[in-house]
């Protein structure tokens, strides 16, 4: 599982965590998940961020800092307060919501995504902010906002990922203050990934120039459209049951 989520992350810059997480979510409490793929982040971007540090767009993510501090400061406290299972359906319901709109944008032939004015950096920085500190998968909706900003290819791979880089640095921050990073073998668990997120990310950053992004982003959203409809079956039960 990680090792496929860190080879999309190689080819198209983001999509590791929201590739991983419902399927890991399955396995662990999301407060030990989201930290862990948190920290397998934080080691991606070092080992691809030399490589693309020259092309990302600097001036695109300051405008976008404030928004997204205030928005993980929120998503932070919704991931320590609210139950789990109420957390599994809206990371369900998030991907389900995104997957389908991006396959049915894939499918009438989306073209290139409309130029977005700056001024969606509050929205769009805020609702990241709260997905990254809840889920980690703010990163996506940051690649929606970058794309209707930036037009080169490699410059937007840059700055995706280095947006996540500033996101998983500003969750360091957060769930270090939290005591979410001090849970028994988290660690060790994080150690343990570190060999399948790295030849995956390797295997990204080799098959970038040779296959087509848009087939490997059709398999991502076609994933993220049977995870999300496993963690709302694993969810909703439990929910109704209240």
């Amino acid at each position: 599982m990680v090792a496929f989520a860190y080879t999309a992350f190689g080819l198209i810059g983001f999509g590791s965590t929201v590739i991983a997480l419902p399927l890991l979510a399955q396995f662990f409490a999301l407060k030990f998940a989201v930290p862990l793929l948190m920290l397998l982040d934080l080691a991606a971007f070092l080992l691809l961020g030399a490589r693309v540090r020259k092309r990302i767009q600097y001036a695109e993510i300051a405008w976008m800092v404030p928004f997204i501090a205030a928005g993980m400061a929120a998503g932070l406290v919704l991931l320590i307060e609210v139950a789990e299972q109420k957390l599994l359906a809206v990371l369900g319901t998030f991907l389900l919501l995104y997957a389908s709109y991006s396959l049915i944008r894939e499918r009438i032939g989306r073209g290139s995504p409309p130029i977005l004015s700056r001024a969606w950096c509050a929205p769009v920085g805020l609702a990241g902010g709260v997905f990254s500190a809840l889920f980690g998968t703010g990163g996506v909706l940051f690649a929606i906002y970058n794309a209707g900003r930036i037009r080169d290819k490699d410059a937007l791979r840059a700055t995706n990922a280095a947006m996540i880089m500033l996101s998983s640095l500003a969750r360091v921050v957060l769930f270090g203050a939290a005591g979410l990073l001090m849970q028994d073998g988290l660690l060790v668990t994080a150690l343990l990934l570190l060999p399948a997120m790295l030849c995956g990310a390797w295997l990204g950053n080799r098959l970038h120039a040779a296959v087509p992004a848009v087939a490997v982003v059709k398999a991502v959203y076609a994933l993220l459209v049977i995870a999300g409809l496993l963690l709302l079956a694993r969810s909703l039960p439990t929910i109704f049951s209240l």
